[in-house]
């Protein structure tokens, strides 16, 4: 059995665990969602529901895994006998999004290397360029599986060598691309073409709240969409920060780093905006945020990019390239919690744990992949949203809509109602750290957060309409 590892300090743990949560999920779908939610209004909705309902379970979680010192799939049952199937549900998510995240992961490989080489750039904005992309029977699979090996190297490194340093390194980078590009798509002024609309104006509809039409039900759907974004946001309900929350030494101010894991997270998510709103709506206006997720990013964006002249190639590349840190230090912590289960359980080492995960996920890439090309294996069902669902829908439903609910509510009612809040308390304050939202976390973890994860699982799985 291998001697299990923990981060140096708390600021490699801050910023591993920042690195998970700063994903795809901040950058595509944040502002998708508060475009869609009436802007401000959504962003103080999700500011609440973060200090609130994304405390609880990010506080829950990191002291699971510090208290066990397992990762998710044997940290359930070490706390409570007879609760390992939560650590099996647990351990599911991250297995089925990691071939899908890596396979988006090879799509964001393959537009920075459009933008900042140059080759293929003049149609990167045609209307089929993504399509003709993700529905080739080769490149896909190439890129998937140049991004899946970086990802596995680096888990093979173990924590230290390998996430701790590459979140060192990346996480700084990162976040000084997020803020030159957020600034500079407040600086873009408009022209006759774009009716004179600048970045100022897309700031103002992105912070301004918006009640227009805002009724009871629409409110609802605000408050979900919110908390379904959390998810994505901070890593919870998919083993990560129980995981990461195991190699936090105990002698460590866990409190302090949960904070500034909140804060880190919200800064991010607010600034993903503050990048993609304001130059949308230059040149596409408000309609240009009707779509989120792989439309906005690898359709909408190149488009931008496009109108922006010669700059565009550079803005473009440096965009993608941030993705592209981003969606790596997220895949990381993915790959990390399956490993760290399966070592956990299983006594394998690292090495071969992190060889066979990743030749799986790399059979079911390959198979998700081939589900967009009608001549090697076309797979098309309806979801209970009623959305057309390819193989990569699935499994980004399953997990995300169905599971991680499910673990979320599991988590609440197992720390809530059986091993009780105190056991989360005291191991968050062991080292006579202050908690200083414990009635808080106490009356969320036991009945607040449950009734609404409860309400998004029935929106999830159809049974109540938002």
């Amino acid at each position: 059995m291998e001697k299990r590892n923990s981060f140096s300090g708390s600021i490699g743990f801050v910023l591993a665990a920042a690195g998970s949560a700063v994903g795809l999920g901040n950058i595509w779908r944040f502002p998708y969602l508060a475009a869609k939610d009436g802007g401000g209004l959504f962003l103080a909705v999700y500011l609440v529901l973060a200090l609130t309902f994304g405390f609880t379970l990010l506080v829950t979680e990191v002291s699971i895994g510090r208290k066990t010192k397992q990762g998710c799939l044997t940290a359930y049952g070490k706390l409570k006998k007879g609760w390992g199937w939560l650590g099996g549900f647990a351990s599911v998510v991250p297995f089925l999004i990691m071939p899908y995240y890596c396979i988006i992961g090879g799509w964001v490989l393959k537009y920075a290397i459009v933008f900042i080489t140059g080759a293929g750039l003049d149609g990167v904005a045609g209307d089929s360029y993504f399509t003709d992309f993700i529905m080739s029977p080769v490149a896909p699979i190439v890129f998937t599986a140049i991004f899946m090996a970086a990802t596995c190297f680096v888990v093979f490194r173990g924590v230290n060598k390998g996430i701790e340093s590459l979140s060192k390194v990346l996480m700084p980078i990162l976040i000084v691309l997020v803020l030159g590009i957020a600034i500079f798509s407040l600086t873009i002024n408009g022209n006759s073409k774009t009716d004179g609309r600048t970045g100022m104006d897309g700031l103002m509809v992105y912070i301004i709240p918006s009640f227009d039409g805002i009724t009871a039900d629409k409110f609802f759907t605000v408050v979900m969409d919110a908390m379904g974004q959390l998810f994505y946001s901070i890593s919870v309900a998919m083993g990560i920060m129980v995981t990461y929350g195991s190699y936090f030494k105990d002698e460590d101010n866990l409190m302090r780093s949960v904070n500034q894991i909140e804060i880190f997270d919200t800064v991010v998510a607010f600034l993903a905006g503050v990048m993609i709103i304001p130059a949308v709506y230059v040149f596409s206006g408000a309609k240009g945020m009707s779509s989120g997720g792989p439309g906005l990013m690898f359709k909408t964006l190149p488009k931008v990019f496009a109108e922006m002249g010669g700059l565009g190639r550079f803005v473009g590349a440096v965009f993608f390239v941030m993705v592209l840190f981003a969606a790596l230090t997220s895949s990381v912590s993915i790959l990390e919690a399956v490993a760290s289960g399966v070592i956990d359980k299983t006594k394998l080492s690292r090495k071969k744990t992190v060889i066979i995960e990743g030749v799986v996920a790399f059979i079911l890439a390959v198979i998700i992949c081939f589900g967009y090309n009608k001549n090697i294996f076309f797979f098309n069902i309806k979801l209970p949203n009623g959305n057309d669902a390819q193989l990569l829908d699935i499994f980004d439903y399953v997990s995300n809509n169905i599971l991680m609910p499910i673990v979320a509510i599991g988590t609440c009612v197992l720390v809530g109602w059986f091993v009780k809040p105190k056991t989360v308390i005291e191991e968050a304050t062991k080292n006579g750290e202050r908690m200083l939202r414990k009635g808080l976390y106490i009356v969320m973890v036991k009945v607040v957060a449950p009734i609404l994860l409860c309400f998004l699982l029935l929106a999830s799985l159809g049974i109540i309409r938002i």
